[in-house]
């Protein structure tokens, strides 16, 4: 009998972590639709053979804000705050594969290549960016960073790495050897070279304050500067009026 619960055991915890391995990015992506008009702020950019959708607000001149937004975001329903925060910034929004009417399906190692691609495109034309990343998108953000001339970055809500929430979410299982799309952001903190600003949520319910405080401890002293934002959950932070503020005195800033 006890040779029989043990291989059922077994047989279960194998069956647990193939559905894992098997599933995890419809754990780990919610594609949502795009909000805005067909037409309105609507932009596209080809990464390859692949067409993306963009949300943009053009504004002539050096100034630009590329924008990453979370893993179940439809970024064209947060330009409001960013038009506040930057009226003098072209603001320029990544739809990711899937997401907003964007082709394909959503991978780290896709989503990395779009957003260098992206940058490059904005850069040519705006050379002083301004890199957001929100949640999911922090570690898209600070990739970013680590390998292109960002003139600042931003990351909202951020993670040191995907990889230690999930470890800390399924303590018993191989996470390690399971997980396909780490986004472990402190691997690329040693080459970003800008000045980062971190909004962290008081009561975010979601990237544990742990994870964003080891991120913020990576970098050399004085390259970051930390804003709790008191009261704010992970989705309701870019609503606390702190939060234009915050960004309007680091664009501000010299």
């Amino acid at each position: 009998m006890l040779t029989l619960i043990l291989a059922t055991a077994v047989v279960a915890y194998i069956g647990f972590c193939v559905a894992l391995y098997t599933m995890q990015r419809s754990f780990q992506y919610f594609p949502t639709p795009r909000r805005l008009g067909a037409t309105q702020l609507a932009g596209t950019f080809k990464s390859g053979d692949t067409l993306l959708q963009l949300t943009v607000r053009p504004h002539a001149g050096p100034g630009a804000v590329l924008y990453f937004g979370g893993n179940g975001e439809d970024v064209s329903s947060s330009v409001a705050p960013l038009m506040a925060a930057f009226p003098e910034r072209e603001i320029v929004m990544l739809h990711y594969r899937g997401y907003g009417g964007s082709a394909g399906r959503p991978t780290e190692a896709d989503i990395t290549a779009d957003a260098a691609g992206l940058f490059d495109k904005v850069h040519a034309e705006h050379p002083d960016v301004i890199v957001i990343g929100r949640s999911l998108g922090t570690g898209v953000a600070t990739r970013l960073a680590s390998t292109r001339p960002v003139s600042k970055l931003v990351l909202v809500t951020p993670y040191d790495s995907l990889l230690g929430i999930a470890q800390t979410q399924f303590r018993f299982f191989p996470v390690s050897w399971l997980l396909i799309d780490k986004y472990e952001s402190w691997r690329y903190v040693p080459q970003v070279k800008a000045p980062v600003l971190i909004l962290a949520a008081e009561r975010d319910e979601i990237i544990p304050t742990a994870s964003s405080e080891r991120l913020r401890s990576r970098f050399p002293a004085g390259q970051v500067t930390w804003v709790m934002v008191p009261g704010a959950s992970h989705n309701t932070i870019v609503d606390d009026p702190s939060y234009v503020r915050s960004l309007e005195a680091f664009d501000a800033a010299r």
